[in-house]
């Protein structure tokens, strides 16, 4: 049972209410229904959501299925809470002007390096 990750799901869970609002309420403000309608801060919004959502669900279920293979808890909370700090950092970082900014950096770097990391792990488990 990976009751460990069952934290970091619902962690994650309110990460994505909050980007998920944010996108909703800028597109409200814009008067845009569908795609970004030439709104630069619309666009940013939903990239924001849009990379949550392709990078946290496959993080998150190599982090339960090690959990449920039996890896330690200390290893499960080192994934767990990096995976929610790397998120936090891309969403504060993730900017339309400019592609340098540390926060970006940490939280997309870090996210495919623990996503390498887990898998790596999980296919090692399988052998």
């Amino acid at each position: 049972m990976a009751t460990n990750t069952l934290l970091y799901a619902g962690l994650l869970g309110l990460i994505a209410i909050v980007i998920g609002a944010i996108a909703g309420r800028t597109r409200g403000k814009a008067g845009v229904s569908i795609g970004h309608g030439g709104n630069d801060e619309l666009l940013l919004a939903m990239r924001r959501h849009a990379n949550f959502v392709e990078w946290v669900p496959l993080t998150l279920i190599l982090i339960a299925l090690l959990e449920i293979q039996g890896v330690n808890s200390t290893a499960i909370h080192g994934f767990g809470g990096s995976l929610v700090i790397f998120r936090i950092c891309h969403a504060v970082g993730l900017q339309a002007d400019t592609m340098a900014g540390m926060a970006r950096a940490i939280g997309a770097g870090g996210n495919a390096l623990l996503l390498l990391i887990l898998s790596v792990w999980a296919i090692a488990s399988f052998f």
